[in-house]
């Protein structure tokens, strides 16, 4: 709890600065993307996905139309009002605790969202003590966001086209033990400055830890716009629900996805 603190104090003055540089950035910056609904991937790595491996791990692409894509439909429109409202584009995706569906959530929805025609995305796994989104597409990366970091990789060896038109994914590959660390330093903010504003039109989801297991969500909070929170029904707590929209208070938060219903 004395690391949450204290990333809560240096995430207040982080967020002062970040909302000035951002600020200065955006007036500078006017880049969009293509209108074209078309996009050939050159210097991307395109990954070939299997269909029935998609449905088996319940990414919606693998799946035919019905309640659950109805479902991410529905989420993706009323993230987009939200974030088009505020002209917001980096969103993080979090938990209060574990195994409540967080990273399927922001697959699912990053997938939704690259479905609009025009709309691109890119998903970032900054789970950077476990990190995993590369699995649902059943890809091993050779090279991730801790190469980048740590040697200077460039992210065009980095980022992956799922073989879904208009997303690409910033994956993980090995665990980075001082995370929240990690997270704040200098050139991760310079990357994540330069993810925001290097295409204005672009939306960015940031799939982050659970919110009370460490303090790395709290620690990158001043870097995003806006936060979603996933809760798992019958499992995640109204005491640990309350705790994670307290020390998230600094944070915007869109609103909360209840997953796991049974209704």
């Amino acid at each position: 709890m004395d690391n949450i603190l204290k990333a809560l104090d240096r995430a207040k003055a982080d967020r002062a600065v970040i909302e000035n540089q951002v600020t200065q950035v955006t007036e500078k910056t006017s880049s969009a993307m293509p209108t074209t609904s078309t996009i050939a991937y050159t210097k991307t790595r395109v990954v070939e996905t299997n269909s029935q491996d998609l449905c088996n791990k319940r990414v919606i692409t693998g799946m035919d139309s019905g309640p659950v894509v109805d479902a991410y439909r529905l989420l993706r429109t009323q993230v987009l009002q939200r974030m088009r409202e505020h002209n917001w584009n980096a969103l993080a995706i979090t938990s209060p605790t574990e195994h409540s569906g967080k990273s399927l959530t922001a697959v699912n929805l990053a997938i939704s969202l690259s479905m609009e025609v025009n709309q691109t995305v890119l998903l970032v796994d900054l789970n950077l003590r476990a990190p995993g989104l590369h699995h649902y597409f059943s890809y091993r990366p050779e090279r991730g966001i801790s190469d980048y970091l740590k040697s200077a990789t460039p992210l065009n060896e980095i980022l992956f086209n799922p073989s879904i038109e208009r997303l690409v994914v910033l994956p993980g590959r090995e665990p980075v033990h001082n995370s929240s660390e990690t997270l704040s330093a200098p050139q991760m903010v310079g990357l994540v400055n330069e993810l925001k504003t290097r295409y204005s039109g672009r939306i960015i989801l940031f799939d982050l830890p659970p919110i009370l297991d460490t303090d790395d969500a709290l620690a990158f909070s001043p870097y995003v716009d806006a936060a979603l929170l996933v809760i798992e029904e019958g499992e995640t707590s109204s005491d640990d629900l309350a705790r994670a929209m307290e020390i998230l208070k600094p944070v915007n938060i869109i609103g909360t996805v209840l997953n796991k219903s049974r209704d």
